[in-house]
């Protein structure tokens, strides 16, 4: 078990959801916004979480928010601005979409850190989860590289990195379901009630 003190939460909440109409990270879930579903699985998991959003309206949670350093970048301007901020070599990352994640799924990331990978990421119905996953901070000078270029596809700037895939199973893979439209958001309502 590692110490828990070595690692910082990262939500991304800054994306502006287009299918959504409106800020995912405060859609309610069973009485709860989405993102406190993140900040609970990673409490127990981290010593410090930071929310990446150019939104103030996050305050309200308690914890210090990062914004964006470069603007409408998507996550790998995100990651890059968290990492800024983040004062530990380890940083686990979440979007704040994900409202059925918990602290086990999280802790399978940390069970499996090594010496060499830059980027372990959850692995969930046969795709890489860049948004579920632990981050050096040492990629930051590859993310910065990427934001130079313009290029904002966060698969590119990980397969600059050594990364490795942690599959779940098939029970599990439920935990990293993202909600992005209504239909999902009622898909995730049914999953959380089951």
């Amino acid at each position: 078990m590692k110490n828990k003190n070595n690692i910082t939460g990262i939500i991304l909440a800054g994306g502006k959801s287009s299918r959504m109409g409106t800020d995912k990270g405060f859609l309610i879930l069973n009485n709860k916004p989405f993102i406190q579903y993140s900040i609970d699985a990673l409490k127990p998991l981290v010593d410090d979480i930071l929310i990446v959003s150019d939104n103030s309206d996050y305050d309200i949670f308690g914890l210090k928010r990062v914004n964006d350093i470069t603007k409408d970048a998507g996550p790998v301007s995100g990651i890059h601005s968290g990492l800024k901020a983040s004062k530990t070599e380890l940083n686990m990352v979440l979007s704040c979409d994900i409202p059925l994640i918990n602290s086990k799924i999280l802790q399978k990331l940390i069970d499996n850190i090594d010496t060499v990978s830059q980027i372990i990421q959850v692995e969930s119905h046969g795709k890489s989860m860049p948004l579920i996953a632990i981050y050096r901070k040492g990629v930051i000078n590859t993310f910065n590289a990427f934001l130079k270029n313009d290029e904002r596809r966060l698969r590119i700037a990980i397969k600059s990195c050594l990364s490795k895939n942690i599959q779940l199973e098939k029970e599990h893979e439920i935990c990293t379901m993202n909600v992005n439209t209504i239909n999902e958001l009622k898909a995730a309502k049914d999953a959380y009630n089951h």
